[in-house]
């Protein structure tokens, strides 16, 4: 059972083409959170690489690695010299011409917890995912590390509250969500961007008090190609409220204290998982519900 508060980091930061300039600079930041007190320190979605799904290539499956694999050899060896747990989010090559977008998990003594692969995978203009990436297989999981049981969901799970409280009923203390969002740089609309990003950060917000978790987004920050990253990473306490917030669209890294202790107070004095009708839940698993 984890009580002490842990200090957690979310990196935001901006990518460039090659994979290796990519992962040093995830380190040098990772080094960065450690010296900050971080504990637990997630990346980005796909931090290796530039946001590809823009377009339907075939080039960039040459970006696609195995997970375990070289990536997160390195990011284990960091994870054991400065104690401290890693969220990785990759382009995973699982077989020939098959691909996930997938996040690893590391612990703080360096060894290799498992992985989470995406869920729910988008297919609109500028995030072209379903001609990378086949939905992931391995369900809602926790990770039980040395700080903290964490959840991991990526990006688009970020809209789907079932993916939320099945991690939660899993156990997570904290819900990590590696992220890569931004508007098209053609939308040049104050109002709308704003809409956009608020509906975002609302409905994980939401996810926090539904669930009595905390929850912590890490997006990817500058301009590639047609979209505009736009930062803003964020983490909620288990009642929705923002304890830490990164700049809009600068390279940032994030820290927050989380208090686990406050999950338990959060949860007895607003009991929605004690009352949860689960009996009347099954039609949950249905697309849609005709008369």
């Amino acid at each position: 059972m984890h009580s002490d508060p842990v200090r957690i980091a979310l990196v935001q930061m901006s990518c460039r083409e090659n994979p290796a300039e990519n992962l040093e600079k995830a380190v040098s930041r990772i080094r960065e959170a450690a010296a900050g007190g971080a504990r637990i320190v997630c990346l980005q979605e796909l931090f290796t690489t530039l946001y590809f799904c823009q377009t339907e290539e075939y080039e960039p499956f040459g970006y696609a690695e195995p997970i375990p694999g070289p990536s997160t050899a390195v990011l284990q060896e960091l994870a054991r010299e400065l104690e401290v747990v890693i969220v990785a989010s990759m382009f995973e090559l699982r077989a020939k011409g098959l691909h996930h977008n997938t996040a690893a998990v590391i612990d703080a003594d360096g060894s290799y917890l498992g992985k989470y692969r995406k869920m729910h995978i988008p297919d609109d203009p500028g995030f072209y995912e379903k001609f990378y990436f086949i939905p992931g297989d391995l369900g809602y999981k926790v990770f039980r590390t040395r700080y903290a049981n964490i959840g991991v969901l990526i990006c688009w799970d970020q809209w789907y509250p079932e993916a939320a409280r099945l991690t939660a009923l899993h156990g997570a203390d904290i819900l990590f969500y590696p992220t890569a969002i931004g508007w098209a740089v053609s939308e040049t609309s104050s109002e709308v961007r704003a809409s956009q990003r608020q509906a975002w950060k609302t409905v994980q917000l939401g996810h926090a008090v539904a669930n009595g978790v905390f929850v912590a987004a890490a997006n990817r920050a500058g301009t590639e190609g047609e979209l505009e990253f736009w930062g803003n990473s964020f983490v909620s306490d288990p009642f929705g409220q923002v304890i830490s917030e990164a700049a809009h669209g600068d390279e940032e890294i994030l820290y927050a204290d989380c208090d686990l202790s406050r999950i338990s107070f959060y949860r007895s004095h607003w009991p929605f998982m004690r009352d949860r009708r689960v009996d009347s839940f099954g039609d949950l698993t249905r697309r849609w519900i005709d008369e």
